[in-house]
């Protein structure tokens, strides 16, 4: 016996207590699948036959269906189901969550029923048998009236021969993916679909009143419905699209006029208002079986569309996550007529709920319905209904180009009600970027688990709330925030005594992973910059949706502003920007703006603070207080008193103290104008349409090389590339550093030439820093260098910080990736709200 259900259904056991439910159901379905009462109550009491328990038992099967159902996941539940007040609450869940409700009713006899239990460890008396098989032929009759749309009975000699075939809902078609042309709103068009059809190169021949359609290179094309009403010859388009899904070359789905039209054609009384009478009198004209045709093709259309995997919906009116490849009349009409606020507008047309100013699926949702007048994207979703009938044109989506292809409707074949564009935008900012000025912060303020194209991050809870404080209070415009860099690890810490960082420690790394050429980088002591520059002020508003009179932002690794005088941040800008324009940057790179890895040197420039605060406060206090100390010893050193060692001591300390100030203020000078700064890119991030994460470091060097030939504030950044198992080549890179560090440099950073790099499934440090042994002063302290000290610090761990790295390095790239592929502002924020949660980490920050 086969019992055929659809994939997703919610099967209720029926039976009496001893009918064989849990064997029944543990031979037929997986033991995750199913959700038993006796389990529930045992888990809320220690005892299955504990009936005061059933309260709670029954709460906890509600709950674990309620979880399953809302993530689409087949469900059973065991249990003997023979009262109408026990299915209601499952058939409500059914509903809620647009699964079909299944009734298996097990028709086992009392006499097996009792033979069953008494072999059974936990026994139930006879009389309640009795009573619960006499209920169950009472429910038999009750089940229809109910609701359930699918009942089942098997009888006790079936139950060991049943099979169950779960089959995909018709609107599941996950396993074609494309490429797909989607095309809005026909309306009765014929020719514009014509036109547009062959631009898409589709090749249409007739021949005896029937379509011939060829699509190019295996495309298919996918009508979002409304094929009728209001235009010229609905029939000729209903005559081209049916053939065309006859031959396997498109697919559709259904429109509310779609819909209208068959209910009439049906003999339904319907209102001939809205363009039908015009497709009824053209109907008239053909014949009875292509009317009949048209009635079986427009019922067999199935409300909306699982494509490429579950990445691409389409549905008329569009359609919410949750109802997403579910079946249900409340799915199908959601695709039909979408979601109205129950109110009417000064048209007399029921006001449309924007339902996708709330969409957060990861699917992306193409769909028409409500014309307006060029197609947009919004949250992953696609309105492609721009009016053709109306005047204005018919639209396609390229899918997975992403590519839109429109056609000039030939004039105004029917006067819309509400003038196309009515509360829809038609000024600078798309309804993106209006809707992304209002970020949820319930999106940020809980555990999070971020995929990348890297490697998935977990955000905890506690991060994310840190992060949300540093950005609503020093934060500047978020919609310029689409990267933030990575913190970098430094190298092993080195086996040379002198050392506590060293070269040969960050090419034993790569070559350990089989990376036989690195890149080493001077790198420069300033502050880490992110630079989002635009090629004029229509760009920041077209492609950021800011309305600010600038031409960018330079800001720090915490998203803050990095000028405070507004004056020298216009002069740096337009430095920059004519740079960028001297070298032929935009026409290069095809591109109206980029984002830009920097250092912006004086280091004071940004730090003066902290230089005060912090670093000349323990010059100036160590520098005052030494000599009297020094000058106190000397004096009991002449009254006899053994300070030889002491003396020694602090006049060592002395000399470091004097180092340690000279480290320092190698990095800093006054700024009086632009003309103090210096800025050094190392790393052209994005442009339009491309992350440049693909290209290899000397890619990058040589481009921002040309770039910083046109201006003086511009530094082009030194390299060398070593081959990391040539002796000499690692010789030659480690004298490199040393003069580097002898004349004053912070030291380099050793990279992969490639940008992303893997060993095997691992993921390798973008790269490693190797700072010189002076400089280290600053971040360990003046006396670091001391043997004692320094055989301390060569303990220090790296393994969190190397994590931390790789985790922020795949943010930043996806953050990137997200913005140039038209994310909404809250995904690209994901991303970004992490790399600054993540930096809240208990790390040594002297790493």
């Amino acid at each position: 016996m086969e019992i055929k259900i659809p994939e997703l259904s919610l099967v209720i056991l029926m039976g009496a207590a001893g009918s064989g439910k849990s064997t029944f159901a543990k031979r037929l379905f997986l033991n995750t699948e199913v959700v038993s009462s006796d389990f529930c109550r045992a888990l809320v009491s220690d005892d299955e036959d504990c009936q005061e328990a059933n309260e709670d038992a029954f709460a906890v099967v509600h709950e674990i269906v309620r979880r399953r159902l809302k993530r689409g996941k087949f469900t059973v539940v065991d249990a003997t189901n023979l009262h109408t007040q026990a299915r209601d609450p499952l058939r409500a869940l059914a509903k809620k969550y647009h699964f079909f409700p299944v009734v298996v009713a097990l028709d086992v006899s009392e006499k097996t029923c009792k033979t069953q239990n008494e072999q059974r460890e936990r026994q139930v008396a006879g009389s309640v048998i009795h009573r619960q098989v006499r209920d169950f032929k009472l429910a038999l009759k009750s089940l229809k009236n109910e609701g359930f749309r699918l009942i089942f009975k098997v009888k006790e000699n079936e139950m060991s021969a049943v099979k169950f075939t779960r089959q995909p809902l018709w609107n599941n078609k996950s396993h074609e993916n494309g490429p797909f042309d989607i095309i809005g709103d026909v309306h009765g068009c014929i020719d514009e679909l014509k036109t547009l059809l062959g631009n898409l190169g589709y090749t249409i021949e007739k021949n005896d009143n029937k379509y011939s359609v060829k699509a190019p290179n295996t495309r298919k094309a996918v009508f979002v419905g409304d094929l009728v009403d209001r235009g010229p010859d609905s029939c000729e388009v209903l005559r081209l699209v049916m053939d065309m899904v006859a031959a396997n070359v498109a697919i559709c789905v259904p429109g509310n006029h779609d819909a209208k039209l068959m209910r009439k054609l049906k003999g339904r009384n319907v209102q001939l208002k809205h363009g039908l009478a015009e497709t009824i009198a053209q109907l008239e004209k053909e014949t009875p079986q292509f009317r009949e045709r048209v009635k079986e093709f427009i019922f067999s259309l199935v409300s909306h569309y699982i494509l490429d995997n579950g990445n691409l919906v389409v549905a008329h009116a569009g359609l919410k996550e949750n109802m997403q490849g579910r079946g249900s009349k409340a799915v199908r009409d959601f695709c039909l007529y979408g979601e109205t606020t129950g109110e009417t507008d000064e048209f007399g047309l029921p006001i449309r709920y924007n339902w996708a100013s709330e969409y957060k699926g990861k699917a992306m949702v193409v769909y028409g319905h409500t014309p307006i007048p060029e197609a947009e994207w919004f949250n992953n979703t696609l309105n492609i209904d721009t009016g053709c009938v109306f005047g204005g044109k018919l639209t396609a989506l390229r899918y997975p180009e992403k590519e839109i292809v429109c056609v000039e409707a030939a004039r105004e074949y029917s006067k819309p009600i509400r003038p196309i564009g009515t509360g829809m935008v038609t000024k600078e900012l798309t309804t993106q970027q209006q809707y992304d000025d209002l970020l949820n912060v319930e999106d940020y303020l809980h555990k999070q688990f971020i995929e990348t194209s890297l490697r998935n991050v977990t955000i905890r809870e506690g991060n994310a709330a840190a992060a949300l404080e540093v950005m609503t209070r020093y934060a500047l415009h978020p919609k310029w925030l689409i990267y933030l860099p990575a913190t970098m690890s430094p190298c092993e810490t080195s086996k040379d005594p002198q050392y506590l960082e060293h070269p040969l420690e960050a090419f034993d790394y790569y070559r350990q992973n089989n990376i036989e050429r690195v890149i080493c980088e001077e790198k420069h002591m300033g502050s880490r910059a992110v630079i989002v520059i635009c090629k004029d002020k229509e760009t920041v508003v077209k492609r950021f949706g800011i309305q600010e009179d600038r031409l960018g932002v330079c800001y720090t690794r915490s998203g803050r502003n990095f000028f405070e005088d507004e004056v020298l941040e216009k002069q740096f800008f337009s430095r920059l920007h004519a740079a960028l324009c001297a070298s032929n940057f935009w026409e290069k790179f095809s591109s109206n703006w980029v984002c830009l890895d920097c250092e912006l040197m004086p280091w004071s420039v940004k730090a003066q603070l902290l230089l005060e605060d912090q670093y000349a406060a323990v010059a100036t206090a160590s520098r005052t207080a030494t000599p009297h100390v020094l000058s106190a010893l000397q004096l009991a050193q002449q009254r006899g008193i053994d300070t030889k060692n002491n003396i020694e001591k602090y006049q060592e300390r002395e000399k470091l103290l004097e180092a340690y100030a000279e480290v320092y203020r190698g990095y800093c000078w006054p700024v009086k104008s632009v003309e103090d700064l210096r800025l050094a890119p190392f790393h052209i991030l994005a442009t339009e349409g491309c992350v440049h994460s693909d290209k290899d470091h000397l890619w990058h060097m040589q481009n921002i090389a040309e770039v910083c030939e046109h201006d003086q504030m511009l530094m082009a950044t030194k390299w060398k590339t070593i081959a990391v198992n040539n002796e000499e080549d690692v010789a030659e890179g480690l004298k490199w550093w040393l003069d580097l560090t002898a004349s004053g440099k912070e030291g380099m950073v050793v990279k992969p030439i490639d940008f992303v790099v893997h060993h095997g499934k691992k993921l390798l440090q973008p790269a490693v820093k190797c700072r010189g042994r002076e400089y280290l002063r600053i971040t360990y302290g003046p006396e670091y260098t001391l043997s004692e000290n320094i055989v301390k610090l060569k303990n220090r761990a790296l393994a969190r910080k190397r994590n931390l790295a790789l985790q922020e390095f795949s943010l930043g790239l996806e953050s990137l990736q997200r913005f140039v592929d038209g994310k909404p502002l809250r995904e690209v924020h994901q991303c970004v709200f992490g790399i600054l949660a993540l930096e809240s980490e208990a790390v040594d920050p002297r790493l």
